[in-house]
């Protein structure tokens, strides 16, 4: 696959070789390290949730330029697989290791189980859930125009403080955000190709991950970009892109199979909380840490 590195991209992959940055490179001596110890490595994780799109329809697919050009710096998984259909099973199963027996994108829900944000909370760590296009901070009814509330599972359980529900704003409009040890960022549902193109989702991933991405480099930070299910899903297998980003990360092709549960299981590991649920018996993300 031939990739186009863009600016953007281009002044990552400086900084990811650049002198001064231990494990950079993976030259003589070193070696990768097992997910566990990402904990040790990074300082925030940065989650951003895209949705309803095969794995076939980014990776390669000249509509997403961006977000292709970030792959040789990058950790793309190619063999990541949603665990349900439709949406909103999707994100409660990322953000607590279960379905929670939601089989729909009905609204509303409220659960009293714990979660990613309240553990996160409970060890100490700040978390926000940041929802594009939600009317105001603390929103809680089902929809408003660009903004669904099942794309936003944070809102949904009573252990997760109001205040952590916030909306998002576009940057540079926005002060800087990485300011958390766990973001969680969904984009409208224009902007995240659900109901919009390919190509507009990854318009605005241009416009919020490069920022993200330039806070980050200063953080030590994961950045993760996953997508919750795979539409259409025509082979039935809810094949879906998920790629990681940061200093940790040694970039390539890892062909793991893994599914929500093991992307929560590895954002459990970085911060050194438990993990819930289903997570407990996914493998979490191996080989790619530096």
């Amino acid at each position: 696959m031939n990739h186009t590195v863009s600016l953007p991209a281009l002044a990552l992959l400086v900084l990811l070789i650049a002198p001064g940055w231990p494990g950079r490179t993976a030259g003589p001596g070193s070696e990768r390290v097992p997910s566990a110890a990402v904990k040790a490595h990074a300082r925030n994780v940065v989650l951003i949730i895209m949705d309803d799109r095969d794995y076939a329809r980014v990776v390669g697919n000249a509509k997403a330029p961006y977000l292709n050009s970030l792959l040789p710096v990058a950790a793309l998984m190619t063999n990541s697989h949603a665990v349900a259909h439709p949406s909103q099973p999707n994100y409660l199963a990322l953000f607590s290791g279960s379905t929670q027996g939601v089989t729909d994108d009905s609204c509303p829900h409220r659960f009293s189980s714990t979660n990613l944000g309240a553990e996160a909370i409970a060890a100490g760590w700040t978390f926000t859930g940041f929802s594009e296009s939600m009317p105001r901070d603390g929103f809680r009814r089902c929809s408003s125009r660009d903004y669904t509330r099942a794309h936003n599972p944070w809102v949904d359980f009573t252990t997760v403080p109001a205040t952590s529900n916030v909306v998002w704003f576009d940057i540079p409009a926005a002060p800087p955000v990485i300011a958390n040890d766990l973001d969680v960022i969904v984009p409208n549902t224009c902007n995240d190709m659900q109901h919009c193109s390919t190509l507009d989702g990854d318009n605005w991933l241009r416009a919020n991950l490069s920022q993200i991405l330039l806070q980050q480099d200063g953080t030590k930070g994961l950045t993760i970009v996953t997508w919750d299910e795979a539409a259409p899903d025509a082979d039935g297998q809810n094949h879906i892109p998920t790629v990681l980003l940061g200093p940790m990360i040694v970039p390539g092709q890892y062909s793991q199979r893994v599914d929500h549960y093991s992307l929560l299981h590895t954002i459990e590991e970085a911060l050194g909380v438990p993990c819930l649920t289903n997570a407990c018996g996914a493998p979490p993300l191996r080989g790619m840490w530096r």
